[in-house]
This record gives C-alpha cells, structure tokens and sequence, in this order.
C-alpha cells in the first residue's frame, strides 16, 4: 500500500472519525449528570417517581441500544398526531438515544456507589452536625465517585465503540467512510486503519481515566 493511497483513505476516516468524537463527547457530557440525577430519583421517597425512574432504567438497560437509536430516529414520525413535531436529525436522535441509554448505566452505577458506602458515613456527619446537603457533598459523593470511577472508565470506553452504530442510521462517520473504501478498492486496510483509530482513542480514555485513578488513589 503506498502512502499516497493511505492518505488518500485515512483523510475521509478522520473526517469521519470527527463526529465519532462529538457524539462521543455529548453522550459523556449529558448522560454522567442525567445519570446521577436518576439515581438520586430513585432513591426518592417519594414512591411513584421512583418507579418511574426504575422503570425506565429497565426499559433503556432491557432493550438494544440500536433498536433505541431506530425509534428515535424512524419511530417517533410516525406516530400518531404528533409524529410531524418530533422528526429530529439523525444525528440528533442517535445523540439522544445514546444519552437516555448510558444515563441509565450511569445510574445504576451511581446507584452501587452509594450502597458501597457504609451508613455509619451518615451516621458520622449528623454527630458533626452536618445536614443532609453537607454531607452528601462532602463526605458521600467524593466517596460515591471514587468507587464508580473504574466502572465510569469501562463504560466510556464501551461508548467510543458503541458510536460505530451511528452506521446504522446512515450519519457518517468512522466505519461508513471505513466501509465505503473497502467497497470501492476491494482491501481489508481501511478496516484495519479505522481499527488502529479506534484503539488510539480508547488508549487515550484509558490513560486519562488511569490519571484520574492515581488522583484518587486508586493504586
């Protein structure tokens, strides 16, 4: 393979590669928060919104994320009345399906983290006279992230793979230019070229979150 026809296939990739990482990065930002915020609904006293919120933990972990990627982007026209309000570009409905689903995730993961924490925790700060919003700020949620970070960090690394479904919803990106070349010029290597790309951007999640874990003395 010569350089010329590899610059030639990897330029396009990395076009594609550009909105790999903007969704990668949306999801991030939404989910972990829309994630924590579920967590602290379920853990409501208030019975019906929790089950709501269980609910929809079941039905976003319970389900494909492909199949949720479809409904957004094909379904939701469809229906009934308000179907004409609720078309949405598809990178756009990709975007949020990816959101709703790994807010899920998220919450359950934040969800393990606090009942890893043992109550005498609580216990500690109403004998120092904390209240409810002291504590959780500066004795429960330092904690809660410290123990969730690892599985925060399989997660994110699990989400950059996962923007491959975008292919499914014909928005282009890394594996549709990927697929495109391999079509065309009858070769493995822009399989193999967008793999390598894959990789380089998971090994920088990996180092990052590592850096994170030394931070919070995870060694």
């Amino acid at each position: 393979m010569s350089m010329d026809y590899f610059w030639e296939i990897t330029g396009p990739m990395l076009e594609g590669a550009k909105t790999t990482v903007l969704l990668f990065f949306l999801a991030i930002v939404t989910s972990i928060p829309l994630g924590f915020a579920i967590t602290l609904v379920v853990r409501s006293r208030f019975k019906p919104l929790a089950w709501l919120a269980n609910a929809f933990i079941y039905v976003m972990r319970g389900t494909p994320l492909l199949l949720q990627m479809l409904f957004f982007c094909f379904g939701l026209p469809v229906l009934p009345v308000i179907g004409e309000y609720l078309v949405l570009d598809r990178f756009v409905a990709a975007a949020l399906a990816f959101t709703l689903n790994y807010a899920a995730y998220f919450a359950e993961i934040f969800r393990g983290g606090l009942l890893a924490i043992d109550k005498g925790q609580y216990e500690a700060a109403q004998v120092l006279g904390l209240g409810r919003f002291h504590t959780m700020t500066r004795i429960i949620l330092p904690q809660m992230f410290r123990i969730a970070l690892p599985a925060v960090s399989n997660e994110a690394i699990t989400l950059v793979k996962d923007t491959a479904l975008l292919y499914a919803v014909a928005v282009p990106e890394l594996l549709h230019f990927a697929k495109t070349a391999v079509n065309r010029d009858f070769t493995i290597m822009p399989f193999v070229i967008a793999g390598v790309i894959y990789l380089v951007m998971t090994l920088i999640l990996t180092l990052f979150f590592k850096i994170l874990e030394r931070k919070f003395k995870f060694d």
